[in-house]
């Protein structure tokens, strides 16, 4: 089905096969440590122009891929697929640019993505990939990758962001959008491009992300990117460095204002660098060291009082005469639930919710046998990988500075708090530990296991959801926090956490009156039920079934 010709990119002669000259095909150029992916229906005429090209000199060997299937759509699709995964496989610094990476639909495309896997097979025989598909689309430069099908939403709106920076640099742009919504995701791509436009590759451009351990992550991603670095990633303090022409800010709901931090003189040492009052706020550095800032935003995202809240970016300073532009983003690119899945967990988590949170592509449900949610856990891991334990900050961190003691206990079972912030959700011991809102906020799970604990609470006679603060462990998210603002922060915790799965979300509830209430709501999951309903789907088949019952899903 596949055939993939290996030649000197710099020969003379190609060979007299007639797919050579008129047939749609994919190629890759290499050199050992990079490549480059492109696609064509004349690979005679297409060398040819690249050989005249100086940025493909660099290149020593050639592999052609004949496909007897190929059609111009798919090897549109196929080379696009090619770039994203390569990208991500790491075993070369592709040298592409990320602008013609497509994801148009066409006829019988789900049949031509099921041979895409037979190729990649393929290259994996040559040697020209290393990892699996399966364990590329569980890694964080996949998912962090500016190679990105983008929707057609965002392609608009970064064709509409480029034009309007051409015009003009001076300017505050907004782009608000859900959890999963393509911020980041948008933010890097974006990033990419202006580097590689005429127009701006002489800028100088940051990317600041508050939250370190996401910052170290993209810190990665960026050095793997040709034409980006680690150094283009920054934090919050390091623009008081120097000045910028255009500033990015991912998780901008992260910046910070002089409110519960742990160091005071830090924030105000940065302050005096930059000449500005103590009062100000981590925006405030951005706006000053930048003559364009984008910030991506979610006001449901804010999850401690040093947070700042949308009306402080949009109205900030009224010296500050620059315009701003606000643009949301409404696809859903993480959750298969959708926006409505999202918007129903807000309202759920509000008192307002009407129906019940039923999604036919998600899994949402309770476990009200916490050894059931552990099992269940174990299960999902097992299947789907990238399934990882959280919870709201109601247990203490005792482990912090202890290691021998044990800091939540449910029904006997006994777990410990994230041992690390940075990348814990990738870290190797994650899947025996509970990730807090700081360890998991901006990364992206196959499935959520979520645990609600005595920090929320409900009302049977008020019917109202509301937050118990003595049940409430982080410092830092509560002090000085009003009742009405910890109430916003606690809840907005819980939206997070269960907006993490891609493919479900499973909830442990510790207050029992809350149980009760979220029961009216989510389907409650019965491991015990599910193991005789398999038995007797089995028995009826005429089969025998082991004393441990059947594996889970039948």
């Amino acid at each position: 089905m596949f055939q993939i010709i290996d030649t000197q990119f710099k020969t003379d002669n190609y060979g007299t096969d007639k797919h050579l000259y008129n047939w749609p095909m994919l190629y890759i150029l290499e050199n050992g440590s990079k490549a480059y992916v492109g696609q064509t229906n004349s690979i005679v005429e297409r060398m040819s122009q690249h050989k005249a090209n100086p940025e493909k000199d660099i290149f020593t060997n050639a592999h052609f891929i004949y496909y007897d299937k190929s059609n111009q759509s798919a090897t549109f699709d196929y080379e696009s697929r090619l770039i994203r995964f390569m990208a991500a496989d790491n075993k070369f610094i592709l040298t592409n640019k990320n602008a013609g990476v497509m994801g148009d639909e066409y006829y019988r495309k789900d049949d031509y993505s099921q041979d895409f896997n037979n190729l990649w097979r393929e290259l994996q025989k040559k040697g020209l990939v290393e990892k699996s598909i399966e364990e590329l689309e569980q890694s964080d430069l996949f998912k962090y990758s500016p190679y990105k099908e983008l929707s057609s939403q965002q392609r608009e709106l970064v064709d509409e962001l480029t034009d309007s920076l051409k015009r003009k640099l001076e300017r505050k742009i907004v782009i608000k959008g859900m959890p999963g919504s393509g911020k980041t995701v948008l933010g890097i791509y974006l990033f990419k491009l202006l580097r590689e436009l005429p127009e701006f590759k002489d800028l100088e451009i940051g990317m600041v992300v508050p939250p370190t351990s996401l910052r170290n992550t993209l810190k990665k991603v960026f050095s793997s990117i040709n034409g980006l670095s680690a150094k283009d990633v920054i934090g919050p303090s390091d623009v008081a460095n120097k000045k910028y022409d255009i500033l990015m800010v991912d998780e901008s709901h992260r910046l910070k204002s002089r409110k519960n931090l742990s160091s005071y003189k830090f924030f105000d040492d940065v302050c005096e660098k930059l000449g500005l009052e103590n009062t100000c706020t981590q925006l405030d550095w951005i706006l000053k060291q930048s003559k364009c800032a984008i910030l991506f935003y979610d006001k449901n995202q804010v999850v401690f009082p040093a947070g700042l809240k949308i009306e402080d970016i949009i109205n900030k300073d009224p010296y500050d005469t620059r315009n701003t532009s606000t643009y949301v983003l409404e696809s859903q690119m993480r959750c298969l639930g959708g926006i409505d899945y999202l918007q129903d967990i807000n309202k759920l988590l509000h008192s307002e919710l009407k129906n019940k949170v039923r999604h036919p592509n998600y899994e949402l449900m309770m476990v009200n046998n916490f050894s059931d949610f552990e099992t269940l856990f174990r299960q999902k891991e097992a299947e789907a990988g990238l399934t990882r334990m959280l919870a709201g900050y109601a247990w203490e961190w005792k482990t912090k500075n202890n290691k021998d003691l044990i800091d939540i206990e449910i029904d006997g079972v006994k777990k410990r708090w994230n041992s690390t912030l940075e990348n814990w959700v990738h870290s190797k011991n994650a899947v025996n530990e509970i990730g807090c809102i700081h360890s998991t906020q901006g990364y992206d799970l196959n499935y959520g296991f979520v645990i609600i604990g005595e920090d929320l609470k409900y009302n049977p006679v008020s019917k109202k959801v509301y937050i118990d603060k003595a049940s409430y462990f982080d410092k830092y998210g509560k002090f000085g926090a009003s009742d009405q603002e910890l109430d916003e922060y606690i809840k907005n915790i819980y939206y997070v956490l269960m907006t993490r799965g891609i493919k479900g979300t499973y909830v442990y509830v510790c207050n029992p009156e809350l149980r009760k209430y979220m029961a009216s709501f989510i389907e409650v999951h019965s491991l015990e039920k599910e193991k005789t309903v398999s038995y007797e789907l089995e028995s009826d088949m005429g089969l025998m079934v082991a004393e441990n019952g059947p594996k889970y899903g039948l």
